[in-house]
């Protein structure tokens, strides 16, 4: 193996509203990982990862060196003798897993990387997530660098702007606690460009951009502050908004055969969804303030818990 494990990572608040300068919340998800391996005899999956890698080599040749430069002769050495990306992150799921296979390969191949045992001023942050950027728009056409960022310093990342990130630390978890967060599996993969495509159809409309600054954004930025600061009571206020303004104006997001449950959610308040990342498939995040209720309600569905309160 080639390097540590990196993490699948969960944006628990923010999805959408970052492109529009949303607060947002990434936290690392360790129930998923994936590194670099190199092994002589090489199963099918092995083969086609190795494939999907050397074309992004060919691309990581072409980066504007001034931002970032790599050992392409390493990189490459390594892919002729059979290295992949050996990772159990489900893809398309919303769950980052290019994002970890990007902080791989820098962690592996960039020159003078900023490592994370470095003091972390807000400067560092900044430029790897340019960086990250840059390199994960291979796989999306347009990437914020956060998955990647999530990833390569596995700690929780608070996006405040833009160019404003930091980061940050959590309340811990009451392992006994009622309340959580968890995810459900729809059962469908989900395509990152083609929805951000929609959304940036939506945004050349004046009321779906009012929309989204008076409501979305504004919902988005105290469910972050609600979470951070352990006000529980607010934070499921908030969320119930947030669902219900995803409902009404992200419904192309939302995997059809979910419309129903979403509703039943709102109408019960038993548990609130909303999207795992960009939507159209993968998982959907839900918001309880007692799990019990809440598997029996989706009791077709199995919940994978990732925080509790």
């Amino acid at each position: 193996m080639k390097g540590p494990l990196f993490y699948s990572k969960i944006l628990l608040f923010g999805e959408y509203g970052i492109i529009k300068d949303s607060k947002g919340l990434s936290i690392p998800y360790n129930f998923y990982n994936g590194a670099l391996k190199v092994e002589k005899e090489s199963s099918e999956k092995a083969k086609k990862s190795n494939e999907g890698l050397k074309r992004f080599a060919s691309y990581l040749e072409n980066i504007d060196p001034d931002l970032v430069q790599f050992d392409i002769e390493a990189l490459n050495r390594d892919l002729e003798e059979g290295m992949y990306f050996d990772s159990s992150i489900p893809q398309g799921y919303g769950v980052g897993s290019s994002g970890a296979l990007v902080a791989a390969i820098y962690y592996n191949y960039a020159k003078d990387k900023i490592t994370v045992l470095e003091n972390l001023t807000r400067e560092k942050l900044l430029s790897l997530k340019t960086i990250f950027a840059e390199m994960e728009s291979f796989f999306h056409g347009k990437s914020s660098g956060l998955d990647p960022l999530n990833s390569y310093l596995s700690i929780p990342i608070l996006i405040n702007s833009k160019d404003n990130i930091e980061a940050t630390g959590i309340p811990a978890q009451q392992s006994n606690g009622k309340g959580a967060v968890f995810l459900i599996d729809s059962g469908v993969t989900g395509e990152t460009a083609p929805m951000v495509r929609i959304f940036m159809e939506n945004m050349k409309q004046e009321g779906f951009r009012n929309m989204l600054k008076d409501q979305f954004i504004k919902h988005t930025d105290a469910c972050v502050e609600d979470f951070l600061t352990g006000n529980i009571k607010s934070l499921f206020k908030n969320t119930k908004q947030l669902s219900k303004i995803v409902l009404n104006h992200f419904k192309p997001m939302i995997p059809a055969q979910f419309h129903e449950l979403w509703k039943n959610g709102l109408e019960t308040n038993e548990y609130y969804l909303k999207l795992c990342g960009s939507g159209g498939g993968g998982y959907i995040l839900g918001f309880t303030e007692d799990i019990e209720k809440a598997k029996q309600a989706l009791s077709d569905y199995k919940l994978e818990v990732v925080y509790n309160f």
